[in-house]
């Protein structure tokens, strides 16, 4: 036997334990992949697939060697009621990618998630999540994109993340997050996203901020953060979008600001920053968009905004600004937006100014101290849809060609004389009102959906569709009310102490020109009195109303309700109570009246200032009617058309209520709703986000007539302007639907969003009552579920707009061969009994 040499034993060991290690690793591949495809199937997201192909399924991506690396679902495909502990995380060590957006996922986030070492991006954004971000998630060395926005997650926001130092997106946004930014969130030196927005932080924003040299988008607003803007900000020399809004900023705005010389879109709109505005912000020659409304500003506006070229939106409204507008606004030859309402600003429209600006879409320059004329240029401006500058002094005649290209036109409460031209184009809402306008009305304004010619000096010749297509209101304090005229009909429908107590602020608006805001109120919206007294009324200390005392009026409430007593209180919510109160004339309203602690808080005096703007400029059968308001540093209240049935809410608790709500009157009322909603949000210009809708907001009247309510937290459209980034953080957000005109869950829930437990129709068709007996109530019933559940798509542009909802209740449907008890839920969501078009 020729014996072996070292060599040969060592090739052959080599050799055998190569082969080991080789099937001991194939042994282990095929165990991890036996893993990874059964944590699958266990999970019952992809019920009855193949699972020895699974590398195939929608939204899972393998490596060469069959190992999962990315599990994101399709936008299709829904997750509703299932959790992500239904799927064993831990079966997915290579996982990269994890992306389980929009897939209505309930549950905390486990804390297994932590285990996933090479996971470099998880989206877990709109959803149903809860509880906190699980501290785990700090293990998550590799991770750069991190997104949990749009969910209900609590608690602080984690110090741990501060480890996570390849982050480039942080996304923690429209959840309920309290406490304080964290300082070690300043560690995390390669974000370039932040988002904290829509949550309820406070304390101040951290200096240390600064730090992370790499940021482009910073968004905290809506929160409670309070404490001045730092002035270390200015390093953050690559910040393009900045975003502070709707917080409780103080102290004026750092002129280091200017620094930040890619800046492409600034907003700190609604804080309470103080000062003037600097000129050193003509300097971010990159700006886009700049939004300092809804703050305490003064001084004039400055010339330096001129050299901002690029600015497309320019929102300085609801400040303390004077002087005049500067000829230097000219040279924004991009500005689509531009809106100085609110302030004081005096002086004339320059007719030079609106030469250049060819792209301007949104004109606002409401309640001011302007005078002068309207510029003939304006009428030249092919590309303005909304005009509104009302409540100035201005005079002349209307210029031809603004009523051509707009589609919104506001003039009211200025001095115009002359006539209307007769020629106008898409014009869909048009107000005139408390101007010395003469001459007879255009036949050609009969198109115009929404209008008010009220206290003008109009021909007797009577404007034939007024009465029946505006009503009674339309013709108001014109000349034609004489006795005995053709149009007699077409006059106030309210005697004479109603008429007052609709205008009770009068009296008490001179103490409310000390609080910030309310002097323009008082101008926006007061008065149906006469032309006659108009200017004294503008001008003088002492005011009336249709010869009659506004004092009087306000004594006639505080009679009414024996100076607000309990006994006259028919409701109490956090914020206010609510009175009846019968005047003189034996006419009922309801008195809405702040607790005193809350009317000397800003956030809700704008919330009171808001309900009286959006309720004044809407009228709808089904939206409540605001008779007058009150401001006062000792009294605040809202003056309503009086409901004897209370709200829908109670209505439905109470038994005795509920046994009168029979299927019929319950669908009449949703269908009410969903008429005023659609009513808001696509025939008002702009249109109109209620972003508060509730069964406690919903009214019914003696014959269980349903009104929509409480509009403070109403948020008004505009189109192209930088209010459409907004997200509200109290009662909820806009969603992105809204921009599309595909926002109907207004009609489902409270809030904008999917996720709420508030659901408003599935509270009226309680599931506790019997059966409809008649074939016509079920119809009626299955049609409400089909567009409840139409409403509630996973995906906003499957959804219908409200438009479409409200017509699919006006449209007589055939009949229904199916019995209730027999129809699925699946029928439903697929439209099988009834297609929604």
């Amino acid at each position: 036997m020729i014996p072996l040499s070292a060599t040969t034993i060592a090739f052959f060991l080599t050799t055998a334990i190569a082969l080991t290690t080789t099937t001991a690793a194939s042994n282990l591949l095929a165990s991890l992949l036996n893993e990874e495809a059964n944590a699958l199937l266990s999970s019952r997201w992809w019920s009855g697939q193949d699972i020895t192909k699974h590398c195939n399924w929608s939204g899972i991506v393998c490596n060469e060697a069959g190992s999962i690396t990315a599990i994101s679902t399709p936008w299709n495909y829904s997750l509703s009621g299932h959790c992500l502990w239904d799927i064993n995380v831990t079966a997915f060590p290579n996982l990269v990618h994890l992306d389980l957006s929009e897939m209505q996922i309930c549950g905390e986030i486990p804390a297994e998630i932590g285990g996933l070492m090479k996971l470099a991006h998880l989206d877990l954004s709109h959803n149903y999540f809860t509880g906190q971000v699980p501290i785990t998630i700090a293990n998550l060395s590799q991770l750069v994109m991190l997104d949990v926005s749009y969910n209900y997650m609590s608690g602080g926001t984690p110090q741990e993340l501060g480890v996570l130092k390849k982050l480039v997106t942080l996304d923690l946004s429209v959840n309920n997050f309290i406490g304080t930014i964290p300082s070690s969130l300043s560690q995390m030196t390669s974000l370039t996203h932040m988002n904290l927005s829509s949550n309820k932080l406070d304390g101040e924003l951290p200096s240390t901020l600064v730090n992370l040299t790499q940021l482009v988008m910073f968004d905290v607003s809506y929160n409670s953060i309070h404490g001045g803007i730092p002035y270390q900000f200015s390093s953050l020399m690559g910040l393009m979008h900045l975003n502070l809004s709707c917080n409780q900023l103080s102290g004026e705005l750092p002129t280091t600001i200017a620094n930040l010389a890619q800046l492409v879109a600034f907003n700190v709109s609604f804080n309470s920053i103080v000062g003037v505005i600097p000129q050193e912000l003509g300097n971010l020659k990159n700006l886009v968009t700049m939004d300092l409304s809804g703050n305490k500003f003064n001084g004039s506006i400055p010339s330096s905004l001129g050299n901002l070229i690029q600015l497309q939106n320019l929102d300085l409204s609801q400040n303390d600004i004077s002087g005049s507008i500067p000829l230097e606004i000219e040279h924004l030859i991009n500005l689509k937006f531009l809106d100085l309402s609110n302030n004081k600003i005096s002086g004339v429209i320059p007719e030079q100014l609106f030469a250049n600006l060819t792209l301007l879409q949104n004109l606002h320059l409401s309640h001011n101290n302007i005078t002068g004329l309207i510029p003939s240029w304006i009428g030249k401006l092919y590309k303005l849809q909304v005009l509104n500058i009302s409540h100035n002094r201005l005079e002349g005649s209307i210029p031809l060609g603004i009523l051509i290209h707009c589609n919104y036109v506001q003039l009211s409460y200025n001095s115009l004389n002359g006539s209307i031209p007769t020629q106008i184009g898409n014009l869909t809402y048009l107000d005139l009102s408390y101007n010395n306008l003469v001459g007879q009305i255009p036949e050609a304004l009969e198109s115009v959906s929404h209008m008010d010619l009220s206290y003008n000096s109009f021909d007797d010749t009577c404007c034939h569709f007024c009465a029946s297509r505006y009503g009674h209101e339309m013709l108001i304090g014109n000349n034609n009310e004489r006795p005995g005229h053709l149009c007699k009909s077409i006059a106030p429908f309210f005697n004479l102490t109603e008429q007052i107590v609709i205008y009770i602020a009068i009296g008490c608006l001179i103490c409310a020109c000390c609080i910030g805001g309310g002097h323009y109120i008082y101008r926006d919206r007061h008065g149906k009195f006469e032309n006659k007294d108009r200017r004294t009324i503008r001008n003088g200390d002492l005011f009336s109303i249709w010869n009659y005392d506004g004092k009087i009026a306000f004594e006639d409430i505080l009679k009414a309700t024996e100076d607000f007593d309990i006994k006259y209180c028919i409701g109490t919510g956090a914020y206010g109570s609510v009175y009846k109160a019968q005047l003189p004339s034996g006419k009922c309203v309801a008195l809405k009246k702040l607790h005193k602690t809350e009317s000397e808080n800003e956030s809700f005096y704008r919330s009171f200032c808001n309900e009286v703007k959006v309720l004044t400029d809407i009228r709808h059968r089904n939206i409540i009617r605001l008779y007058g308001f009150c401001l006062h540093n000792k009294c605040m209240f809202l003056v309503y058309e009086y409901m004897e049935r209370g709200s829908l809410f109670y209505n439905l608790v109470s038994d005795i209520e509920a046994e009168e709500l029979n299927w019929r009157k319950r669908v009449t009322i949703i269908k009410d709703i969903a008429y005023a909603l659609a009513h808001m949000h696509h025939h008002c210009t702009p249109p109109i986000l209620h972003r508060d809708i509730s069964s406690n907001n919903i009214l019914l009247n003696s014959e269980l007539q349903a009104f929509v309510s409480d509009f403070g937290a109403a948020r008004l459209l505009y189109h192209d302007s930088s209010n459409q980034t907004l997200v509200v953080g109290t009662f909820g957000y806009i969603a992105p639907e809204t921009m599309m005109g595909t926002h109907p869950r207004e009609l489902i829930s409270c809030l904008s969003k999917p996720y709420t437990q508030n659901m408003m129709v599935k509270d009226i068709l309680d599931a506790r009552s019997s059966l409809p007996s008649l074939r016509k109530d079920m119809q009626d019933v299955v049609l409400v579920l089909t567009l409840a559940l139409a409403c509630l798509r996973p995906h906003p542009k499957s959804r219908p707009s409200m438009q479409q909802v409200a017509n699919e209740f006006s449209v007589s449907k055939g009949p229904m061969h199916f019995n209730l008890c027999d129809i699925s839920i699946n029928q439903l969501k697929n439209e099988e009994i009834y297609a929604i078009r």
